[in-house]
């Protein structure tokens, strides 16, 4: 817990303190050191900007009432930022550097003066345009200063109390639609009840349904790969897949694994 201790260090010095909470394990965490080490003065802010699922939203929620912050949720929609759509290798710099004007709006109505996020140690390894938008913006990453991993940051989180502990890691829904590849309502809705779809169908938790121009590649973790040929799911899964919009399914052989879409398609 020595790392935990230096995380709730971190708030010492600050009056009040804004966390960009995504419904993740990562941003969970920092807005439990924040509420320990502040209380009132913490505040968590979701941004419900049309590409967040409604699973993802739904867990900020939880997130923030098991830890008894307080929540606000700002509503925009990046879906009318033509750069964001364009949908090229900088989409997530575009990404945060719309929502870090937002959080930046939203500190200065209740009055704080730091905004902090929950990068780690793990995104340094991995193509992260988002991180540099944060960094221009002024906004802080504790669990990078205090150099802690995710794998320490789900212990922590699992010795502190706090649900998300294993919770899979995930990404905005955009994340599935290639660079190159315009990003639309329509498909960030059939992606999200594709998803949605198959996790009810089959109990798996960490599922990807990468729209390639129309057809859909389905990622699973590697052990559930051969699962999801089993009991007829993959029949069931392709005509539900179908009747939202999809014209083809493919199954990855390979599985899915973080930053994959960023090795295939750039």
């Amino acid at each position: 817990m020595d790392k935990f201790l230096q995380l709730l260090n971190w708030f010492d010095s600050k009056d009040s303190v804004l966390v960009s909470l995504s419904g993740g394990v990562d941003s969970a965490l920092v807005a439990y050191a924040a509420f320990q080490a502040l209380g009132k003065k913490s505040f968590a802010v979701t941004a419900d900007y049309k590409t967040l699922s409604k699973e993802e939203l739904d867990t900020s929620k939880k997130i923030a009432d098991e830890i008894g912050i307080k929540h606000i949720i700002i509503n925009y929609n990046e879906l009318a930022n033509p750069s964001f759509v364009k949908n090229d290798s900088n989409r997530c710099f575009y990404c945060r550097d719309e929502l870090s004007e937002k959080l930046i709006q939203t500190a200065k109505q209740f009055q704080v003066d730091v905004i902090v996020d929950g990068t780690h140690i793990d995104d340094l390894g991995d193509y992260r345009p988002g991180i540099d938008a944060l960094r221009k913006n002024g906004i802080k990453s504790p669990l990078l200063d205090v150099n802690l991993s995710k794998d320490e940051i789900r212990k922590i989180c699992k010795d502190v109390g706090l649900t998300i502990y294993n919770r899979p890691s995930n990404s905005c829904l955009a994340s599935r639609i290639p660079w190159g590849q315009r990003v639309t309502a329509e498909r960030l809705a059939r992606i999200e009840m594709g998803e949605t779809m198959i996790k009810q169908l089959t109990g798996f938790q960490q599922v990807r349904v990468r729209d390639l121009d129309g057809t859909a590649k389905i990622e699973v973790e590697p052990d559930n790969v051969l699962l999801i040929y089993n009991k007829n799911y993959l029949e069931q899964i392709i005509k539900k897949l179908q009747m939202i919009g999809f014209n083809s399914v493919i199954i990855d052989p390979d599985g899915y694994r973080t930053g994959k879409i960023n090795l295939i398609y750039e």
